[in-house]
């Protein structure tokens, strides 16, 4: 075989035995993955299991060499090569820096393409990803997983049902001690997550953002982060993040005028909790109103597996959930923060 394809023998037997036990896991749609890295792995392992995984691209022959022993796929060392294949998608998982050029030569041959976040570093390149998708009838969607987290997606259809009346607040702590990153700050590392639940949860982007933080560890990377979103309807959020602080917490709370729900993504139980609890006015008067709290139900699937699946049904329609437009927008934040952060020191 020639350096472009390597395949392991005992990966080919693991792979029909797998697809002799579960006949589910069918090659329908060929998708190639680009970047054998921590989080590369995790879209190949996953796309694997699911029957979709086509190609991977790896720079790093070494490396290549190791997946395609775990995985019956053609292996590529560069993206040339990879496109003469004609697969049916792209995910890239690739450092980010790469992301703009990698997806740009994809969508502007009509691939259709799944991109990590950031979509990119800058809103200006971002949004030159969504028109030259638009321009090819690509599909553009951009990895914001959480947003296939099955209890954030109960949580928005709680929203939309009106469980909790009208939408006042939204508040997300994302704390942990480390990893502590020396090229970007907490912000760009923890938040993409957030402020696309928050826009996914609203269902628009922010019409105005504060922010504050402090360095504590290196002169010119910010440890923690307070950013304040104003949405339309007097909608408003707010997003903590910090990697020094001394346990790890991934919670998120809604709070409408008929209700409350919390959700703790770093628990043991990962419940999302309804809090039938608000303040009526009478005679002028507040009055606060309880009932017993609820502990509302919900498919604990992997949001990666979830999210995959959603880009491989798609491929022939449109992007509904984290399409390249929110990309953009949730890029746009992370330069407002940036800019108000360096304004600040």
């Amino acid at each position: 075989m020639g350096p472009e394809f390597l395949v392991s023998s005992n990966s080919l037997k693991t792979f029909f035995l797998l697809r002799t036990q579960n006949p589910e896991l069918r090659t329908m749609k060929s998708i190639c993955v680009i970047g054998g890295g921590k989080w590369g792995q995790n879209h190949i392992r996953t796309l694997f299991q699911m029957g979709n995984l086509g190609g991977i691209v790896e720079s790093n022959p070494s490396r290549l060499k190791e997946l395609l022993e775990q995985y019956p796929v053609e292996g590529f060392t560069t993206l040339d090569n990879a496109l003469k294949k004609g697969f049916d998608g792209y995910t890239i998982a690739a450092p980010a820096p790469l992301h703009y050029n990698i997806a740009k030569e994809l969508l502007s041959k009509g691939q259709n393409v799944l991109v990590e976040k950031p979509l990119t570093l800058s809103s200006e390149e971002s949004f030159e990803l969504v028109e030259i998708a638009e321009k090819n009838n690509s599909r553009l969607m951009v990895g914001h997983v959480l947003l296939f987290h099955p209890a954030i997606r109960k949580i928005k259809e709680l929203i939309e049902s009106g469980k909790i009346g009208k939408l006042n607040y939204i508040y997300s702590n994302r704390l942990n001690l480390g990893t502590v990153r020396t090229e970007e700050n907490v912000f760009w590392s923890l938040a993409p997550h957030d402020v696309s639940i928050l826009d996914y949860f609203v269902g628009k982007p922010a019409l105005s953002i504060q922010a504050s933080g402090q360095k504590f560890l290196q002169p010119s990377v910010y440890d923690s982060t307070l950013a304040q979103l104003t949405y339309p309807d007097n909608i408003h959020g707010h997003i903590f993040a910090s990697w020094l602080h001394p346990f790890k917490e991934h919670r998120l709370v809604v709070v409408g005028s008929k209700g409350m729900l919390s959700f703790e993504d770093s628990s043991i139980d990962k419940n999302i909790v309804f809090y039938n609890k608000h303040v009526d006015f009478e005679n002028g008067i507040p009055v606060i109103k309880t009932d017993p709290d609820e502990i509302i139900p919900y498919d604990k699937k992997m949001p990666l597996t979830e999210e995959l699946t959603y880009f491989v049904d798609n491929l022939d329609k449109k992007i509904e959930v984290a399409d390249g437009k929110s990309g953009y927008e949730v890029v746009k934040v992370l330069e407002v923060v940036q800019k108000l952060l360096d304004k600040s020191n």
